[in-house]
């Protein structure tokens, strides 16, 4: 019954409520002005304190109004008291957003307090500095993908329904004896019945709708011209320590410790953000009928699913479907895209400055569009655009396989690091580890920034320790070119992750690279005989075809025979090396995403191995091209000589029939190969 509904969430369609579902609507209060706030004045805040989801309320006496200088939000100073504040050890985290009201009037919401201070003392942030929010610019959650008309939709299917509804009654009426188990149904039950068949018919109907508008998309863009673009490098988001501790902390469930802390690394949030695997996450389904009133729990989230990050607080106002909450940011960003939840409290743990409310971050219920020093806002019964992740984890050690979901708000700032993070705890958790292991990590990014609609890789990683950081990466790298692009917003539809874990180390090192022939022609293939080193296992020898470019200009041409993860020196690289000045190549700086893309799609794997021209340090004299031509077919010889004496197997290449681009050949091997080896061929146009 759910399933169309997640989905419709995740491409961030507002779906049309049937019947009695509508959302209430509830008025916003009348607001003091800060300016007529005076020391002395006596009120009530509210919020909810316990399981029971009962909104509670406490005294608060009002101390005073404090200005923060020119340009700065003014904090209403404030004490707390009542048996409700005292069990509960003072002001926690958790009670952010909490409305005070005094005469029946709304002054603003519970925001922050002193650090190592007395926790029933705290400030309050205005009403009228929050109430702003709601009419700020709002350019986030678009999409260039269709969306669909479910409203028109729902209201046709819904006549439909009646018209079917009224026809079935009347034959009823004139046949009840052969449709006595239906009439014994009650009205509910039917109506229900009825309800989930629309739901289906909708969903098959839009799934039809997105595909055939995605594949327009992928068309259009094909069609277009490339346009050229330099990349802004994505920078670390800090957030700025505020004058005051907010009652707040960003929560995050799924994780084990070795995840969270990566997570916080890679988003910068280990300072004045922190992040904690307190709280909890039910499944987050979507709720449609959801209804928040001033002291409502309430949680905003950026990822939701198996795992979990947001954080939890307290809505201070209503205005009809629209929210105020915390009284301070969430992440100060601005204009933001995140999903509203409902939350249920567990119970609250005192301290003198980092008491809490454990809540859990519940169902989506919204849309949170601002996240201002203020506080946030946000829409019951919209909801965000999101990235849909699936993850599938296998550890052959343990014989243990997982797979993970989540959606994550589309945020360009952050999808890359949450897309690596989320990658990284999947693999943390399901290997147990961080012992030395080797990961060979695939994923599939449906853009329309990438050719044909979809980008693909897959590649071996090997470390000592941890070696899930290590193979996410390429993944975020990937998220990231497609959310730097400077030319447009590009929709990305979903990410699928698939990891295999093995124990141990699966890295090789090449030991020999002799050409069966010395001598060749432009255009000619020649086999070249590799030898290997694997890891406390017995050497293995390849036989890779290399055919020389046609292009290819007589004399010495050396190659490189190198892991693909081994960095090829170039011309440019050797310039560096020498000068010291580091040179960004001409097409680095406009290439488009797609081609940064394509080049990341090509780059060599860690686990190939890559033979191609090679760029020496410094041109060879005619004297030492003969030595080297020499020295090589000295070792062709006497490799043939070995072999006759010592027959070794000789591996294929996997796939003999898979063209090879002239002047390289890769091989794909079981292992990660580590190092670079040199082998050179004579080019003679006249050769036989």
């Amino acid at each position: 019954m759910h399933k169309y509904w997640k989905k419709a969430v995740a491409f961030g369609i507002t779906v049309a409520l049937w019947g009695s579902s509508l959302l209430p609507v509830s008025a916003m209060d009348e607001i003091w002005h800060t300016s007529e706030i005076t020391p002395g004045m006596s009120g009530t805040a509210y919020t909810v304190v316990d399981n029971s989801g009962a909104i509670q309320d406490f005294a608060v006496d009002i101390v005073g109004t404090v200005e923060n200088g020119k340009g700065s939000t003014p904090m209403i100073m404030a004490k707390a008291s009542g048996p409700v504040v005292e069990a509960a050890g003072g002001i926690l985290q958790g009670m952010s957003g909490s409305p005070v009201y005094v005469d029946g009037k709304l002054v603003g919401a519970v925001a922050m307090g002193l650090k190592d201070m007395t926790p029933y003392t705290f400030f309050i942030t205005p009403i009228e500095e929050m109430l702003p929010l709601w009419s700020m610019p709002d350019t986030k959650n678009k999409t260039h993908i269709q969306t669909f008309d479910l409203k028109k939709y729902a209201a046709d299917k819904e006549k439909e329904k009646q018209e079917a509804e009224e026809k079935e009654k009347k034959d009823a009426e004139k046949a009840s004896d052969d449709k006595k188990d239906d009439a014994d149904k009650t009205a509910e039950e039917t109506a229900e019945e009825q309800r989930e068949e629309a739901k289906e018919e909708v969903e098959e109907a839009e799934r039809v709708h997105r595909e055939e508008a995605f594949e327009d998309i992928i068309a259009a863009a094909i069609a277009d011209a490339p346009q050229s673009a330099d990349v802004t490098a994505f920078s670390k988001i800090h957030v700025p320590a505020p004058t005051y501790v907010p009652k707040g902390k960003l929560f995050a469930t799924g994780f084990n410790a070795e995840s969270l802390a990566f997570l916080g690394k890679t988003l910068g949030f280990r300072d004045a953000t922190q992040l904690s695997a307190l709280g909890g996450a039910d499944d987050n389904a979507t709720r449609y009928d959801a209804e928040l009133q001033p002291g409502s729990a309430v949680g905003v989230a950026i990822v939701c699913g198996d795992f979990t990050v947001g954080a939890t607080g307290t809505v201070t106002a209503t205005d009809g479907n629209r929210i105020l909450a915390f009284g301070h940011p969430f992440l100060h960003k601005g204009n933001v895209n995140y999903f509203m939840t409902d939350a249920s409290i567990v119970g609250t743990i005192a301290g003198a400055s980092n008491g809490m409310k454990i809540a859990n971050v519940g169902n989506i219920i919204g849309r949170i569009n601002q996240d201002r020093e203020t506080g946030i806002a946000g829409t019951i019964g919209e909801f965000p655009s999101v990235v849909p992740m699936k993850l599938h984890v296998k550890d052959e050690a343990l014989g243990r396989e997982q797979s993970y979901a989540v959606r994550i708000a589309y945020d360009e700032d952050y999808l890359p690091q949450l897309a690596a993070g989320l990658a990284y705890a999947a693999l943390s958790k399901t290997s147990d580890t961080l012992g030395e292991s080797t990961a060979t990590l695939g994923f599939k990014i449906r853009t329309n920034a990438a050719a044909g609609g979809t980008f693909e890789r897959k590649n071996m990683f090997y470390n000592t320790t941890d070696v899930g950081q290590v193979a996410v990466g390429e993944l975020m790298q990937a998220v990231g070119t497609v959310c730097a692009d400077t030319t447009k917003e590009a929709d990305i539809i979903d990410v699928q992750v698939d990891a295999t874990i093995q124990g141990g180390r699966q890295t090789a090192t090449l030991l020999s690279a002799i050409p069966e022939k010395t001598t060749v022609r432009p255009g000619e293939t020649v086999n070249i005989k590799t030898t290997i080193q694997p890891y406390r296992k017995d050497k293995e020898t390849l036989t890779i075809p290399f055919t020389v470019p046609k292009a290819q200009r007589d004399g010495l041409m050396n190659l490189d025979v190198r892991g693909g993860g081994m960095v090829p020196v170039s011309p440019l690289l050797l310039l560096q090396q020498t000068t010291g000045i580091a040179i960004q190549a001409d097409d680095e700086k406009t290439q488009t995403t797609e081609g940064k893309l394509k080049a990341l799609g090509e780059a060599g794997r860690n686990n190939e191995i890559i033979i191609a021209p090679g760029a020496a340090a410094q041109p060879l004299s005619e004297k030492e091209q003969k030595r080297v031509l020499r020295e090589t077919k000295a070792a062709a010889e006497r490799a043939a000589a070995e072999a006759k004496q010592h027959p070794k197997k000789i591996e294929l290449l996997k796939d003999e029939k898979k063209a090879q681009p002239e002047g390289q050949a890769k091989f794909e091997t079981n292992y990660i190969i580590d190092n670079v080896i040199h082998t050179a061929l004579h080019v003679d146009h006249k050769a036989k």
